[in-house]
């Protein structure tokens, strides 16, 4: 009976006082997967050892930090009889905009002080931009959060979901979207999109402004149906906003950077520009 069924258990462990939560877990482990690849192609692509460790010490605090006070920001109503439950992260509540604001930033900082290309590091870390995305958007789906308007049992059968998916959109009575699992598989699709252009050698920073643009698309759509979306004004969906803006700059970046010689440098090359490479001061000049 549907009265019976009842949601996936969101504590994954406790240890005396210590409780973790799937919701950190997952977020942890998106994070993690994503250093582990991110890592190893910075290597290959003659960045320095441990730098995406070193900037992770950083950036994910931020980025957590960012998507918070993004989140807390257009949902205030929420918070405001209680302000302390703003840091009960672990209730869910973390908006992804927010968290790519605040690692983008900090990314910038860091490059900035080791002398590094800001571009350089982003590109080399779209790919784990969307690992972190795909895996985390599980933990929404733990908590029973970020999921579409009310549907049929049918409808989410003919979709050919396990039962554990399903039983999981059965929120107070009724079955709703997953939209975290349109989200999740959007990103799947973005990762091998954004894997398969490593071998166009796209101009630098361009992999991550191709990141920016698809996953915009995605989240515009997806968020026409979500439930538990933010607004601006008390009118406009945040996420759409920022979405359209995001596509609309980041194809206006990559124009403006090509247009002005800024993305001369190709993904797979050196830090120089092919017209501004050394000339071999052996060769001979031809007679």
């Amino acid at each position: 009976m549907l009265g019976t069924i009842e949601p996936l258990n969101p504590v994954a462990l406790e240890l005396g006082p210590l409780t973790i939560y799937w919701y950190g877990l997952l977020i942890g482990l998106g994070a993690f997967i994503g250093y582990l690849v991110v890592n190893h192609e910075a290597k290959k692509r003659g960045l320095p050892k441990d730098m995406f460790a070193d900037l992770l010490l950083f950036a994910l605090p931020a980025a957590i930090i960012g998507a918070r006070i993004y989140y807390v920001i257009f949902r205030w109503e929420q918070f405001a009889g209680d302000p302390m439950r703003a840091f009960a992260i672990w209730e869910g509540g973390l908006a992804i905009h927010g968290g790519l604001i605040g690692a983008f930033l900090t990314t910038y900082i860091f490059a900035k002080k080791r002398g590094l290309s800001f571009w350089k590091i982003l590109d080399i870390a779209a790919p784990g931009i969307l690992i972190g995305q795909i895996v985390g958007r599980w933990g929404n789906f733990m908590n029973q959060e970020v999921y579409g308007g009310e549907v049929s049992r049918q409808f989410l059968e003919s979709l050919m979901l396990p039962e554990f998916i399903i039983n999981q959109m059965y929120i107070n009575g009724a079955y709703y979207q997953p939209t975290f699992l349109y989200e999740s598989i959007w990103n799947i699709l973005g990762l091998a999109l954004i894997l398969s252009l490593r071998r166009v050698n796209l101009r630098r920073g361009e992999m991550i402004l191709t990141y920016a643009i698809w996953y915009s698309i995605g989240r515009f759509f997806i968020e026409e149906i979500r439930t538990d979306y933010l607004l601006i004004f008390g009118v406009l969906k945040t996420a759409q906003v920022v979405s359209v803006i995001t596509i609309i700059g980041a194809i206006i970046l990559i124009i403006y950077r090509r247009k002005t010689g800024l993305a001369d440098i190709g993904y797979l090359d050196d830090d120089t520009p092919p017209n501004k490479k050394k000339k071999n001061p052996n060769k001979k000049k031809k007679k």
